[in-house]
């Protein structure tokens, strides 16, 4: 039985989710995942990153938005290998395979990747979803990669909407809603440190139980 603490992040687009996991990893001292997950994946299906990334969190949320289930450009894109199951089936299964043996070894910080959702059974996950006003994330967005206001809020409106059709296709459940994650924090109340303390202290006051 897993005695150590595992913690999941789910995050927008923009709202430090991914800058808060380094922080809190670096504090605690714990092992961060997230994209390095599907190159953990693409290695043992012994497929290229490039394949493995398709099937993304993004990338596949991107596909599942623009196409409907009748498409021709769908089937061809979700057609079964010889095992019977799609790449996408078997990167996220993969995925889940490594993310579920992660946690049993020891603690660590997932970022995305349905983490919360596999992790469902195992008691000492805290699961927590980043959010943030939007004008913040258009600032944030647009000065780390280099945009105008307007590419900010489309890129933040497109990857939201991946990120969720992702979400919401494994897992049946609310991206962004309270009955999928444990706790919310809103980074632009907090800021990134005031989130990164909050999730220290609740950490470690879990630890000591």
């Amino acid at each position: 039985m897993m005695q150590h603490t595992i913690i999941t992040i789910g995050r927008e687009f923009g709202s430090g989710g991914h800058e808060i996991g380094n922080r809190l990893s670096e504090r605690l001292d714990i092992p961060l995942y997230d994209h390095n997950l599907i190159r953990m994946a693409a290695q043992e299906l012994r497929i290229s990153n490039e394949e493995a990334t398709k099937v993304d969190e993004t990338i596949l949320g991107r596909f599942l938005s623009a196409y409907a289930s009748s498409s021709l450009e769908y089937r061809v894109f979700m057609n079964s290998d010889e095992s019977g199951k799609t790449l996408t089936d078997r990167v996220f299964e993969r995925q889940s395979a490594i993310i579920r043996k992660l946690a049993e070894e020891g603690p660590g910080i997932f970022v995305g990747r349905c983490a919360d959702y596999i992790l469902g059974d195992y008691t000492n996950c805290i699961n927590v979803f980043i959010h943030a006003y939007k004008e913040d994330r258009i600032r944030r967005i647009m000065k780390l990669y280099k945009l105008d206001e307007k590419q900010a809020a489309d890129k933040i409106r497109k990857t939201d909407r991946d990120r969720k059709s992702y979400y919401e296709a494994r897992t049946k459940r609310e991206w962004d809603g309270i009955s999928a994650n444990g706790m919310m924090f809103n980074a632009s109340l907090l800021g990134i440190d005031g989130v990164v303390d909050a999730l220290e202290a609740i950490y470690r006051k879990w630890e000591s139980r």
